[in-house]
Formats: structure tokens, sequence, C-alpha cells
């Protein structure tokens, strides 16, 4: 299958794993705690709300392309929301999630870990709260 007949939600599926993998090797890198705490910072990036604000701050840096999947990703019709999510804040986790999963299936793990390292600067400033 092309990446580009993948579903906004199963390349969603798949950035979820990739953004997960990116926040877990960004606290192991980042911080020397325990396990315990580190979940626990883990679980403050990656939440509904959390990814909402962290694409705002992604949009002024994406190409067309990108804004194209990420926008395919936000607006894809999910069965469920989570229950302490906000659909708004759930569509546009899930958009960047959608993005996340498209840069993988590309290989550009570079501009993965650009767009990361801007997602983290932001919660660094208390911008997502």
């Amino acid at each position: 299958m092309q990446k580009n007949e993948m579903s906004p939600l199963a390349l969603a599926y798949l950035g979820d794993a990739v953004f997960e993998l990116c926040v877990r090797r960004y606290i192991t890198e980042t911080y020397n705690s325990n396990v315990s705490k580190m979940n626990e910072y883990a679980r403050e990036l990656v939440n509904a709300a959390s990814q909402a604000a962290m694409y705002r701050k992604l949009e002024e840096v994406l190409t067309e392309e990108e804004t194209a999947v990420i926008k395919r990703g936000r607006n894809a019709k999910s069965k469920s929301v989570p229950k302490k999510a906000a659909v708004s804040a759930y569509r546009y986790a899930t958009g960047l999630e959608a993005l996340f999963g498209y840069l993988y299936i590309c290989g550009r793990q570079g501009r993965i870990d650009e767009l990361f390292e801007i997602c983290v600067a932001s919660c660094a400033n208390g911008e997502n709260k």
C-alpha cells in the first residue's frame, strides 16, 4: 500500500507509536529519574490537550504537503473519543499523530526529530497549558 493510500486513522495509529517513541527517547536522554517519574512526564506530553497545543505550534513551520496530511488526520471521523479529551483537542491530536506516521512511512526521521523538538520546546515553555 502506498503512503498516500493509507487512511488518515491508520497513519495516526502508526504516528501514535512514533510520537510515543520520540517522547520516551527524549525523557530518557533528558532526565535521570526513576521509571515512575519518567512515565508521569510522558503522560503530560502524550495526551490530546498537549498534542493539540503542539499541533498549533507546528502550523507555522509545516510544508504544504505536511499541512495536507495533518488536515486529513484532523478531519478523519473516528468512532470514539477518549473520556478525558475534548472532541476538538482529540481531532488536532489525531492530525499530529497522522503527520508523524506519514513522515515515518516516508523515511523522514530528520523531519520527525525537527518537529518533535518544536513540540517539546513548546511544552518546556509552558505553552501547552
